[in-house]
């Protein structure tokens, strides 16, 4: 089997493992069901040994395929990174970067991109809106490029950073709601109020909680969203109070009937930042916007 055909058949294997089913990893790739089941069946024969259980469906993969796709996504990666590599020295710094990102950090994505098109406008950008742990997961199968999420609160695994920022918070509320006319408020202050707050997969909302709980109290969400856009329009139809990173609480509150009243902090807030696939070297692309989120951080501090 040529070094091309192997490559191609572990890029098989690790779409198999993320989809867990034969049809939508076959889709996932451009190529038909029998066609993978093939590849898949090759590369056990040149591997000599069995990696995915089978029945009816697709079973999981056996200690032999959790131990192949470790190695798969390590010699995919490698074979991408010399690709990208040798574009660098025929084109210079060009492509497509996929980036997915907390919804609380989108304004700093934009920041991001904006500073890095400007140094390289070769280089295009595709942004998309994801939890902290489809983050990793996507990172982990090649998905995206790059991630923007929290770097110190919850494990990230073995992954290059660049920090970016401290979130501190804020609640919104109508203008005329009887805490808009406070200076700052404590957490505290919020008990008993009809809250929005982002959906318990979002990493942000188990900070939040954390601190309701330090406060000795037990937040009244009343609506739940994964959409920071829906909170904000839910504090101004129905007149919840949310609460958010107060960078993106200002952006949020910008040209609507909304007051933002920062929430008091013992302690530094979690930090946010880039992350990306650790790989020695980095592609000339990846290291760039690293170097750019280091430049954006500074510039935004």
């Amino acid at each position: 089997m040529s070094d091309d055909r192997m490559i191609a058949k572990l890029e098989m294997l690790i779409a198999l493992a993320k989809e867990k089913h034969f049809g939508r990893a076959a889709e996932s790739l451009g190529i038909t069901q029998p066609s993978l089941s093939t590849g898949i069946r090759q590369l056990e024969d040149q591997l000599g040994v069995k990696l995915v259980l089978r029945g009816s469906r697709f079973g999981g993969l056996t200690p032999e395929g959790q131990r192949t796709l470790i190695w798969a996504r390590k010699i995919v990666g490698d074979a991408r990174r010399l690709r990208e590599e040798m574009r660098f020295t025929r084109e210079g710094l060009s492509g497509h970067l996929r980036i997915a990102v907390i919804p609380t950090a989108l304004t700093w994505a934009s920041h991001l991109a904006t500073a890095f098109r400007q140094a390289h406008p070769n280089v295009d950008f595709t942004v998309l809106s994801r939890n902290s742990a489809e983050i990793l997961e996507m990172l982990e199968n090649f998905d995206v490029d790059a991630g923007i999420s929290y770097l110190d609160n919850e494990p990230l695994g073995h992954v290059s950073t660049a920090f970016l920022y401290r979130e501190t918070y804020a609640a919104i509320c109508r203008p005329e709601h009887p805490l808009a006319g406070r200076k700052q408020l404590e957490w505290r202050d919020l008990q008993g109020q009809d809250l929005c707050l982002l959906t318990p997969d979002m990493q942000n909302r188990r900070i939040v909680n954390k601190a309701f709980a330090e406060a000795g109290m037990q937040p009244k969400a009343v609506l739940e969203s994964n959409s920071t856009v829906v909170l904000a329009s839910q504090v101004e139809e129905a007149g919840l109070v949310t609460v958010l990173p107060d960078q993106l609480a200002r952006r949020l509150v910008s040209g609507r009937a909304l007051s933002m009243v920062p929430l008091g902090q013992a302690t530094p807030g979690p930090a946010v930042g880039l992350v990306a696939p650790w790989q020695e070297p980095h592609t000339p692309v990846i290291q760039a916007l690293l170097e750019a989120a280091r430049k954006v951080a500074t510039a935004e501090g």
